[in-house]
């Protein structure tokens, strides 16, 4: 009986020491997988307070983009330098100062004066308004010759000769009509009247002084050559033929009262002595 239950104790304790042995295995094989567990989860272990996870791999990627601004620094120093010493090197460029710019309003030119004509010139000038004279007295014959002179003399002068030579072709055509012209002086009174009213004064002037050498005291052809010499400009010759026809004929005062072919003589004092005097 002994002898079994030392068999059985003996069995007992075996039992116990290979239970023991599997937990030692086991909590062993527990700190194997904690421990392979625990190498694997460090990182997550290993936490913020925030519940962040430091950045290992973005302090090593700072470090290596720091070392390569580092190597970089030097050549950017350099380029530098160079472009100081270059600067250093160029003389260096004022840049003038920007000033307001003045108006200044120039004062107006003072007329040029005509130039003076020449010897020649005045000489032209000089005979051209003495036949002209001739030319608007209706003596056609005379200022034919004359502005024909003027042309063969003064030939150097092609202003005043053109005009001289339009005279001289109006002043021969005049000849040439007084060849067809009627002779009485009625006749040239009627043609003086028509050249008045056509605005012809020369013409018209010319007529009725061939009719005053047919008939000198006519008073109507002496009121028709005062009206004639008024159109012309020639004021006093004109006054001079009104007295001679209002004193021939009074009643011609009425007529002359009312004449536009008289305007121009209405500022002179004589002419109101002459129209208004007698009433």
């Amino acid at each position: 009986m002994v002898v079994a239950g030392q068999d059985m104790s003996s069995t007992v304790t075996k039992s116990v020491k290979k239970s023991a042995g599997r937990q030692g295995s086991v909590s062993s094989s527990r700190k194997r997988v904690t421990a392979t567990k625990s190498t694997r989860l460090k990182p997550a272990t290993k936490r913020s307070p925030a519940g962040k996870a430091p950045a290992r791999k973005a302090t090593k990627v700072q470090a290596k983009k720091q070392k390569a601004k580092a190597a970089k620094a030097p050549a950017k120093k350099s380029v530098q330098a160079k472009r100081a010493a270059l600067q250093k090197s160029r003389p260096a460029i004022r840049v003038p100062e920007r000033r307001h710019a003045r108006i200044i309003i120039a004062p107006p030119k003072a007329p040029t004066p005509p130039p003076r004509p020449t010897r020649d010139e005045a000489a032209a000038l000089k005979a051209f308004e003495a036949a002209h004279k001739e030319f608007t007295r209706g003596r056609f014959a005379e200022a034919r010759n004359q502005f024909r002179a003027l042309v063969d003399k003064y030939s150097t002068v092609p202003e005043v000769t053109a005009r001289a030579r339009t005279y001289l072709s109006i002043a021969e055509a005049r000849l040439r009509t007084e060849l067809t012209s009627p002779r009485d002086a009625d006749s040239l009174y009627d043609r003086g009247v028509i050249e008045l009213n056509r605005g012809e004064y020369v013409a018209a002037q010319e007529l009725f002084e061939r009719a005053l050498k047919r008939d000198p005291d006519a008073a109507h052809i002496h009121y028709g050559l005062a009206a004639t010499r008024a159109r012309l400009g020639a004021i006093d010759t004109a006054l001079k033929s009104l007295r001679r026809a209002l004193d021939l004929q009074p009643n011609l005062r009425i007529r002359a009262q009312r004449d536009h072919d008289l305007n121009s003589l209405r500022s002179d004092p004589e002419f109101d002595q002459l129209v208004f005097a007698r009433e």
